[in-house]
């Protein structure tokens, strides 16, 4: 199996077509988040050999292909609103019934989304929460509320790191003002657009490839983070607590898709099959530490997942909300807003 990033991505490429396997597979996936063991595990048993290559957000892995690297990739993993917005660019291909001999497995409130109604180009892979993450050693107050990120006490102020995401940040901006993702309303478009500008001011750093390790070096006092890194973090040392606030969090799922163009479907089908078996997608639950999408695996996992804080969420938090996808217009106000952010 080998492991690149996305500037090793034309290169993987041309070194495919010299590859002896007799079987080949290539996945674009988030940064660590599918463990090796797994792969040489599908590797072994079906004699294919795996690539992959990483992105760290939703929207790279959407201009990625956009920019010409669909037809290198058999299967990536979107989350949730992402899925529904590749399928709708043509990107995505069509599992015909019965191409799937374990899609019975999914667990029956994943089966049918509204993100990918029948499940017509996806499987659920993971699922779990955005919040964020506060170190203890520098702040002891009250953590339950998104004034942490968007108007932080002195403390915290400036020692914030931020997703590089748009999609969960944009809906994170909107849950604090308690206005609805994807409004077209002026006032309340300004409202976050000035709400995001300010808060800026008090964040240190975007990063998401680099979100667990600025709370456990302590380069970050508060950090933007998915569920499951805020655990690994927490295992690696960093006196963090993630927060489920008042105002709401992120809810997500990650999914394999069965690219547009892929040059090898069969083995992507085969791939996909292979994680909806129980004990295989609980090696990535147990290594990721968010929760699967399939049924049956409650077995395969490991006893303190269920225990950990930042698989459930505190009585009074919030809603959680899924990112919504917006209407191409309110789209484009979105994406002025994060480019004059990001600027």
């Amino acid at each position: 199996m080998k492991l690149t990033t996305l500037m090793g991505a034309s290169a993987l490429i041309l070194a495919a077509g010299s590859a002896h396997a007799e079987g080949k597979l290539s996945i674009y996936h988030w940064f660590e988040y599918m463990p090796a063991e797994l792969l040489e595990k599908f590797e072994a048993e079906y004699d294919i050999d795996v690539t992959m290559d990483t992105y760290d957000s939703n929207e790279a892995l959407l201009a990625s292909l956009k920019a010409g690297t669909l037809g290198s990739y058999d299967v990536a993993v979107p989350g949730d609103y992402m899925v529904e917005i590749m399928a709708s660019e043509g990107l995505l291909d069509t599992i015909a019934d019965g191409e799937l001999a374990n899609m019975g497995n999914i667990a029956p409130e994943w089966a049918d989304p509204a993100f990918d109604p029948g499940r017509q180009s996806s499987i659920p892979y993971q699922w779990g929460s955005t919040s964020f993450s506060v170190s203890r050693d520098v702040y002891s107050g009250n953590i339950n509320t998104t004034d942490i990120l968007f108007n932080p006490p002195a403390e915290l102020a400036g020692k914030i790191n931020v997703l590089d995401s748009q999609g969960e940040v944009m809906a994170m901006a909107s849950l604090h003002l308690g206005i609805p993702q994807c409004s077209s309303d002026r006032d309340q478009l300004k409202a976050l657009d000035e709400l995001l500008q300010s808060a800026s001011a008090n964040w240190a750093s975007f990063g998401s490839d680099v979100a667990k390790d600025v709370l456990v070096s302590g380069d970050a006092a508060v950090g933007m983070i998915w569920n499951g890194f805020s655990a690994k973090a927490r295992a690696e040392g960093a006196n963090i607590e993630y927060s489920y606030p008042d105002q709401g969090f992120v809810v997500w799922m990650d999914n394999v898709v069965l690219l547009a163009d892929a040059p090898n479907r069969a083995n992507a089908l085969l791939f996909m099959d292979f994680l909806l078996e129980p004990e295989n997608i609980a090696v990535v639950t147990n290594y990721a530490q968010y929760a699967a999408g399939v049924s049956g695996v409650t077995e395969f996992l490991e006893p303190e997942l269920a225990a950990m804080p930042e698989n459930n969420p505190r009585e009074g938090a919030g809603p959680g909300a899924f990112v919504a996808v917006c209407d191409q217009a309110t789209q484009e106000v979105y994406d002025r807003i994060w480019t004059r952010l990001r600027s």
